[in-house]
């Protein structure tokens, strides 16, 4: 059996190690042999392709990124492009397809499955934000490295009395914020899921200062406010699934506290260097057992399933289970966050 192998979407700490064990265990366990599909379905739309086999996976598990490449193609926004998709992996020799991607990549590999190609799909996202399992890879190391942000700020901020505004990815999902607000005692957490009243903020802001200490805020760059409810966007432009870039709600929300508490505000943008990096180890543990899994649904012919963190097991779920709705924070571990305000 020949095996192709994509990314796609953003970055994101972890794949490299999914690919390591797809070609591990599918060379020496089943025999098969793999095509690597670069940049996402850029690869299998335009024909481009790498050698995949144990020596182009030697010594990437700990490398941050993607050998293969990634994009935000949607071939379904193409005319022609499913056709041309079916017609190169044809060509190509390959039997059945495994993608490593989020939201948008596992909603094309949906959609092929549904029109007849082979797929497998893993899913990743910084964002933890897919539904279907319990975590994603990449989220603990985006985690971590905000975490580690916030520490050093806590510092600055105690020195010259400031309130510091920390903006974490999180476009409609507010697990970053809240996993490294809590963890870095951040006296302010924002998400998307909560819309902000700025008033009761400033509130928070000024009850720190009462106690003597400065204002570590963390606000997801998706979060809004309760009027004018509205996210901020550094541009209308939108990619091939319809997203807007969003940023600049730190240096808004700086802005307004520092008008509004006369207190003097900064803002930090994390922005890309949360995707960056050697992935932790338990993001390597968590890739390299879905790229496991992954293969050995391909040997079953499990197609149209995605692998899926359950407690501590993997499992194969339907790939609509992945991209269906999104996984977004509950009230009640909101309320946990908010314990530690002002």
């Amino acid at each position: 059996m020949r095996v192709g192998v994509l990314t796609g979407g953003g970055d994101c700490p972890g794949l490299n190690a999914v690919i390591r064990a797809v070609v591990r265990r599918g060379v020496q366990e089943f025999g098969y042999e793999f095509v690597g599909f670069r940049d996402g379905w850029k690869g299998p739309l335009e024909g481009l392709t790498m050698p995949l086999g144990i020596p182009e996976v030697r010594g990437i598990l700990p490398r941050g990124g993607t050998i293969l490449g990634s994009s935000r193609t949607n071939p379904f926004k193409l005319e022609g492009g499913v056709e041309q998709i079916k017609t190169n992996l044809a060509e190509a020799g390959v039997d059945a397809l495994i993608a490593i991607g989020g939201e948008d990549t596992l909603g094309v590999a949906t959609k092929l499955h549904d029109l007849g190609v082979n797929v497998v799909g893993v899913p990743k996202t910084i964002d933890n934000d897919l539904s279907g399992t319990d975590f994603t890879f990449g989220f603990d190391t985006a985690v971590n490295i905000a975490m580690e942000a916030i520490d050093r700020l806590h510092t600055t901020a105690e020195s010259h009395h400031r309130v510091l505004v920390v903006e974490v990815m999180g476009r409609h999902a507010g697990w970053i914020a809240l996993h490294s607000g809590i963890a870095g005692g951040a006296n302010v957490v924002l998400i998307p899921e909560r819309p902000f009243d700025i008033e009761q903020v400033c509130k928070h802001v000024m009850q720190r200062f009462e106690s003597k200490y400065a204002v570590i805020m963390v606000v997801s760059e998706g979060a809004i406010p309760v009027e004018g409810g509205d996210m901020t966007l550094v541009s209308g432009e939108k990619d091939a699934f319809g997203h807007v870039r969003l940023g600049g709600i730190g240096e808004r929300l700086a802005t307004e506290i520092e008008a509004r508490t006369g207190k003097e505000a900064r803002a930090v943008v994390l922005g890309h260097i949360q995707r960056g990096g050697t992935p932790t180890a338990f993001d390597r543990w968590l890739a390299t057992r879905f790229g496991l899994h992954a293969i050995a649904a391909v040997r079953d012919g499990d197609f149209g399933t995605m692998m899926a963190l359950r407690g501590t097991d993997i499992v194969r779920v339907p790939l609509i289970e992945g991209t269906g709705e999104l996984k977004l924070v509950q009230p009640e571990q909101y309320a946990e966050a908010e314990v530690f305000f002002g």
